[in-house]
């Protein structure tokens, strides 16, 4: 390979960054159902949270979201999590078919609500799980919206005891239709 093939895809990268720096263009990529590099999203980076679309993330189809907490930002016990979502997405979650993962194994939960009307899902768990406990949200079963776009899920948690307040834990910024 000469030195200008090998400095031909590098040259190709950095103009397309480029590009969508010079348009004041903001960058959101999926790959396999993954978040992507995420570029002037509103979102403090120590905010930003992980997830997982299991099918790809189409327009209109069902799908499988895994929305992840890391351990480091579970500093206290959580009797409850709440997951707001946009009025700009129109899917349609299956109440049934949500689960809270630890360490891979799904624990029992004690309640599931959807308000529709105020876009929160609440999740109860049965038991509070532990502060520095990695968790995964599993939402199965949604219709995804057939609008696509760029949703902005946010993660609240209850702790339990005397203050029954939500506490803003992170986002993940999820992308519908975008690959």
């Amino acid at each position: 390979m000469s030195l200008k093939q090998a400095r031909t895809p590098r040259f190709l990268s950095a103009l397309a960054i480029a590009g969508c720096l010079a348009l004041g263009m903001p960058i959101a990529t999926l790959a396999q159902g993954l978040p992507g590099l995420t570029i002037f999203s509103g979102v403090d980076r120590e905010n930003l949270l992980g997830y997982r679309l299991d099918f790809d993330g189409r327009p209109g189809s069902r799908d499988r979201y895994r929305l992840r907490i890391p351990a480091r930002k579970m500093d206290t016990a959580v009797s409850q999590f709440a997951i707001t979502y946009p009025d700009t997405y129109r899917g349609e979650f299956d109440e049934d078919d949500i689960e809270i993962r630890i360490s891979g194994d799904s624990i029992p939960l004690d309640e599931v609500t959807w308000d529709r009307e105020n876009r929160v899902i609440e999740i109860y768990p049965v038991t509070p799980i532990p502060a520095d406990t990695r968790v995964e949200i599993v939402f199965s079963n949604v219709r995804n919206p057939t609008n696509g776009g760029t949703h902005y899920f946010n993660a609240l948690v209850q702790t339990p005891g005397d203050v029954p307040l939500l506490r803003y834990v992170g986002t993940w910024i999820v992308n519908i239709g975008s690959q």
